[in-house]
């Protein structure tokens, strides 16, 4: 599959998973707001949630891509592929039945590091604790997801692997309009009914993914793990790719430690990154996941020239995408969380604190964003250590920032540790590759940046105009249907306001860009 029609292929399943996540948000949003039992429920999805980053797709992508790649484009071919992601199968496997059994042992401990701030509420943390245990094999699930969507990856079929989180979103989608529609439900026993459709949709996603591989002639059948040379490579490269696959998210049980210590602050921090997520998911993970396997493909071939072809292409796609996102959730924090949020239980307080770190989040969206551009240009190359040491210097850099940025100016400060560490990561990978002559900035990409960010700047003061002239029709008061049409009207002009600025501006070639999409 041509690398552009992937890119959309990949971001358009990214697209709906997020539109269905933003129904699933604003469903819980109304059904738990952002009181005690919505902390506990935030906190105790993180831990499958972190854990699966950690084992499954920081690490595991980062060491099974390039050397199942290897092996299917050279080493042993579909056979000797086959046979190894086997291996990795029955590894994977025992070590997180292991691992999984542990942690409900020792999850209220867990919870005290996660959460300490939840031990002065004994009926917060219990529920936390049994949220959790109930939750987490889901992190067994997704990394059985996390190896078959790797191999589907290397594959270059990317639409199953991409449309099997949406799956998630589905099941917790009926498990909330099913708590509507009975009424009158306590919000406890909501949020254990949700933790159940957490687990369900694991269930769900292993099935799907498992099917597509067993379609693409890549049926994995259970064998005995076996420590030989393959094996051992596999975990060298997956040591270091734990923690710089996963850093992002031990940033975000730091910052969610800072944050239970004030109330509400951890859901605002949650709906407040649900948002941002939006278009990291949508732009940085779609580049990602297919850059990884292009370069694997491009360097195994010898053909390094096409390799930086690749993501020359890989970044400029991001920023022109990116840039125009963070300029907009930056102007028009407000408005889209009002118009997303405030209902039910979810005040006007809980909106504008959550605008305020939206707002300080946006900033640092295109900076995560090259920062998984970047990490292929390792991971392809087989070295995870470097970006596990940039990762670290990331964290801490984060964590220091949060702490004192937190006492200096509030619940805000956390976003805006997230903001300065996240561009600190990206500057030393892009430093790093051009000190080693793997990436130069091409001569396209110098000319049409310049035009992405002047196309993105006019795009923000239109929408910033726009926001204080329909200010009033944000207004709950106006009703759903008045509110969202308002958010529609402001997404709409600045979209129109960037695309034609920046064809004017030269920053794409509309003709071309569609010939690369497959749509000419």
């Amino acid at each position: 599959m041509p690398l552009y029609r992937a890119f959309a292929t990949v971001g358009a399943m990214t697209i709906w998973s997020r539109i269905l996540g933003f129904i699933r948000d604003v469903l819980i949003a109304a059904v738990l707001g952002a009181g005690p039992v919505a902390d506990a429920f935030f906190v105790a999805f993180r831990v499958p949630n972190l854990f699966r980053r950690l084992f499954a797709e920081g690490a595991f992508d980062a060491a099974f891509i390039p050397l199942f790649a290897k092996r299917f484009h050279g080493e042993g071919g579909e056979q000797g592929a086959r046979a190894f992601a086997e291996q990795a199968l029955a590894g994977l496997t025992l070590a997180l039945v292991a691992f999984t059994l542990l942690g409900e042992l020792v999850m209220p401990w867990l919870m005290l590091l996660l959460a300490p701030g939840f031990a002065d509420d004994p009926a917060k943390f219990d529920l936390a604790v049994l949220l959790a245990r109930i939750a987490l094999p889901f992190l067994l699930c997704m990394s059985l997801v996390a190896l078959y969507s790797g191999v589907l990856n290397a594959l270059g079929r990317f639409a199953v692997a991409a449309f099997a989180p949406s799956l998630l979103n589905v099941v917790l989608i009926a498990v909330l309009l099913t708590l509507i529609a009975i009424g009158d439900v306590e919000q406890s026993m909501a949020a254990v009914a949700l933790a159940w459709g957490i687990a369900a949709s694991g269930v769900l996603q292993v099935i799907v993914v498992a099917v597509a591989a067993a379609k693409s002639k890549m049926r994995l059948s259970f064998r005995l793990p076996r420590l030989d040379a393959d094996m051992r490579r596999l975990l060298a490269l997956a040591a270091p790719g734990v923690i710089a696959g996963g850093m992002n998210q031990i940033t975000i049980v730091l910052n969610t430690i800072i944050a239970s210590l004030q109330d509400r602050v951890v859901s605002w921090l949650y709906y407040a990154d649900r948002l941002f997520q939006l278009p990291l998911g949508v732009i940085g993970v779609a580049v990602g996941v297919v850059l990884l396997p292009e370069l694997s493909r491009r360097l195994r071939s010898g053909d390094h020239q096409a390799a930086m072809e690749s993501e020359n292409r890989s970044l400029e796609t991001a920023l022109l995408l990116t840039l125009p996102a963070a300029v907009a959730l930056f102007v028009a924090a407000n408005p889209i969380v009002r118009v997303l949020f405030e209902r039910g239980a979810f005040s006007a307080i809980d909106a504008h604190s959550t605008a305020a770190m939206l707002a300080a989040l946006a900033p640092g969206l295109p900076a995560f964003v090259l920062i998984k551009v970047f990490h292929p240009g390792f991971f392809a190359r087989e070295d995870t250590k470097t970006p596990m040491i940039y990762a670290g210097i990331g964290m801490a850099a984060n964590v220091m920032l949060a702490l004192l940025l937190f006492v200096v100016l509030g619940a805000v400060g956390i976003a805006i540790a997230t903001t300065i560490a996240g561009w600190l990561q990206a500057a030393l990978l892009a430093g790093t590759l051009k000190e080693r002559g793997e990436f130069a900035l091409d001569q396209t990409f110098r000319r049409r940046l310049p035009a992405i960010l002047a196309a993105s700047l006019i795009m923000g003061a239109v929408v910033w105009a726009l926001v204080h002239g329909l200010g009033p029709w944000f207004e709950p008061k106006n009703g759903a249907v008045v509110q969202v049409a308002a958010l529609l009207l402001l997404v709409g002009s600045g979209l129109a306001v960037y695309a034609g600025t920046a064809a004017a501006l030269g920053a794409f070639d509309a003709k071309s860009l569609l010939a690369r999409f497959g749509l000419r």
